[in-house]
């Protein structure tokens, strides 16, 4: 006699989590460190901020804008160009110099050796930020290798030890790598159909340079410019070791501020927002424009 039995394929009772809780629950480890080591810092310094003459062991009672009026008295004016001019030069620099190096390892060097190339260029980041400094300083100084090696060629010797140039020069030296990393990987992507038809219909090298690979490689001009000026606002090794006192920036500003001898950390604070929002800005910028890093679009 047949038996009939139940249906074999009943409704799956298991309930699914909702579509937006996944990507909620993979961002939430890095989310609370942000939270934790970012935005509640930033804005307790923000609170100090708004304490006039602020020091150690004192009540915060925020009273006003009186630190950030400071800020924009002349005798802070120097300070905020000289860092301004800083950060523009060396991203100048680094473009200057990193753009045919980027050029010649993606456009010209075997593909087999690329790899290798890039990590012997790389190679000075294994290093610490300060003993790079301190190495130009045996390069620099007086007695040092530049100045013995333009004595024997019978030139003047240069002094620009603790002096503005100096910190451009090290500042250049450190943050050239990352402007390379990433006009390399702008260009590697380049459409080298493009330079072959410019060859074809009787552009010369430069006009085939100036038409086809700069425009192509925007993005990742604006990402390593964006990326150097980021980092040199914010710089406070090459300023210290190798610009002296007459090479104040605002990094050093605030350092003073909070470790040096006048202790006002209200506006050591409003220092530290302003470098906050010039970096802000940057990165928006960064985002904006260099989003696309490496893509190679016109």
């Amino acid at each position: 006699m047949a038996t009939h039995s139940p249906s074999l394929a009943p409704e799956s009772q298991s309930k699914t989590s909702p579509a937006w809780l996944q990507p909620l629950l993979m961002l939430a480890p890095a989310g609370v460190w942000l939270v934790l080591m970012l935005l509640i810092p930033t804005l307790l310094i923000f609170q100090l901020s708004l304490v006039p003459g602020i020091r150690p062991g004192q009540v915060v009672n925020p009273s006003g804008l009186d630190n950030y009026f400071r800020i924009f008295q002349p005798d802070y004016w120097p300070v905020l160009l000289r860092s301004l001019s800083f950060s523009l030069g060396t991203t100048f620099l680094c473009l200057l110099l990193g753009f045919p190096v980027a050029y010649w390892i993606a456009l010209m060097v075997p593909k087999r050796w690329q790899n290798l190339v890039l990590l012997a260029f790389v190679l000075p980041l294994w290093t610490s930020s300060l003993l790079r400094s301190y190495a130009w300083i045996t390069i620099l100084r007086p007695t040092g290798l530049l100045n013995s090696a333009l004595t024997k060629l019978g030139l003047p010797p240069l002094d620009i030890l603790n002096r503005e140039p100096a910190v451009l020069i090290g500042m250049t030296y450190s943050l050239l790598p990352y402007m390379v990393l990433i006009l390399y990987a702008s260009l590697e992507k380049l459409d080298r159909r493009l330079l072959e038809a410019a060859a074809d219909l009787g552009a010369t090298p430069r006009q085939a340079f100036w038409k086809i690979t700069v425009p192509q490689s925007l993005t990742g001009i604006a990402a390593g410019g964006l990326l150097v000026f980021i980092t040199c606002m914010g710089d406070f090794v090459n300023p210290e070791v190798l610009g002296g006192a007459s090479s104040m920036t605002i990094a050093r500003l605030v350092y003073n501020q909070f470790l040096g001898a006048t202790q006002n950390w209200g506006f050591g604070s409003a220092l530290s927002m302003l470098l906050i929002l010039i970096v802000s800005i940057a990165i928006a910028l960064l985002l904006k424009y260099g989003d696309r890093s490496g893509a190679g679009g016109v």
